[in-house]
């Protein structure tokens, strides 16, 4: 029975792996897909309008 202890906690974390993965897999997308995209842009024309008033260079630009 020492086999059963040493393999369960491998297995039942495997299982609450692939749930997690699942749950993320299946919650990409959807209604709220389109908001979130436009978070991020907004977010990242935030920091580039900041990084640009502070006069740092761009990246890409040597």
């Amino acid at each position: 029975m020492d086999y059963v202890s040493a393999l369960l906690p491998p297995v039942v974390m495997a299982a609450f792996f692939i749930a997690l993965v699942t749950t993320i897999v299946k919650t990409q997308g959807g209604s709220n897909k389109a908001k979130e995209d436009a978070a991020v842009d907004a977010t990242l024309a935030r920091a580039d309008s900041a990084r640009q008033a502070a006069g740092a260079p761009q990246t890409g630009d040597a």
